[in-house]
């Protein structure tokens, strides 16, 4: 073998090696949702059986049909719906004036809000759940949507305005410079020229989001009881005299995870574009 042939097959290797490397992590990754959904197939006793089976020995739509009937899911679906997109505009109403004001005028107070912003991530949501609690009550606010949606905020918020402060650093400052020249105001500025340019980040904020808020448990079962119940408090409460409804408790998660599934294939090339807008500046 010649040495310039040695390169060649190394290289070729190296890519077996990375794409066994990256098929192990999708089956890891992807293995616990594919079982959950093969579950939601299966009778309800054989979903409880031991051992268990990975794929359904019949094949069964009864544990939706449970799903759906059980009292109380439809309204959560409409809950978690309500308290996501109410959670996701407010994130993005304030994180969009924040970040740009940080990353234009660059002062100190600003420095120090951003790295406030990434403490508050790192306080474990329990520490002030019961702060929450007290809050929500004494403004009447608890067991409703909007209380849930503003708990949220408080948890999606820091994260929209560190996420945004790094796409709006991206845009060059020449485009709000000819804006000026052209007599915009500097708001007029940001909403028609800065932010169609970083609608791209702002999608992905958005995106994040509403995932914390869909997939959120702790505060929904802190704040909610009865008419605000979310679909995550629905789930665990799949149960009865003689244990839990497996079968029934994954088919309504697979039904509650599709759309936001559904949602990330369609905004996939906008996810992709935003971040890496957020990874190169200029």
């Amino acid at each position: 073998m010649s040495a310039e042939a040695t390169p060649a097959v190394g290289s070729r290797a190296g890519r077996v090696l990375l794409w066994a490397l990256l098929i192990l992590v999708v089956v890891l990754y992807g293995f616990p949702f594919v079982y959950l959904a093969l579950t939601s197939f299966k009778a309800p006793m054989e979903a409880i059986a031991v051992p268990p089976t990975v794929i359904p020995q019949t094949w069964s739509l009864e544990n939706y049909t449970i799903a759906i009937s059980t009292f109380g899911v439809v309204p959560s679906f409409i809950n978690s719906v309500t308290t996501a997109v109410i959670s996701t505009v407010l994130s993005i109403v304030f994180a969009v004036p924040a970040a740009y004001a940080i990353t234009r005028f660059k002062t100190k107070a600003g420095q120090l809000f951003v790295f406030s912003t990434l403490v508050t991530r790192m306080v474990p949501p329990v520490a002030i759940g019961i702060p929450l609690v007290m809050i929500m009550t004494g403004a009447g606010l608890r067991d409703t949507p909007t209380g849930l949606a503003l708990s949220h905020t408080a948890i999606s918020l820091p994260l929209s305005i560190w996420l945004l402060t790094s796409f709006f650093d991206a845009v060059p400052i020449e485009l709000e410079e000819a804006a000026a020249v052209d007599g915009a105001s500097r708001l007029r500025t940001l909403v028609s020229v800065v932010v169609p340019v970083v609608s791209g980040g702002i999608a992905v904020a958005a995106i994040f989001a509403f995932l914390a808020s869909w997939n959120e448990f702790l505060f929904a079962l802190l704040l909610t009881a009865v008419r605000a119940q979310t679909t995550p408090i629905v789930i665990a409460n799949f149960q009865t005299q003689f244990g839990l409804q497996w079968g029934a408790m994954t088919a309504l998660a697979v039904l509650y995870s599709l759309p936001v599934i559904a949602v990330t294939f369609l905004l996939q090339k906008r996810i992709v574009g935003g971040l890496t807008m957020g990874a190169v500046k200029g």
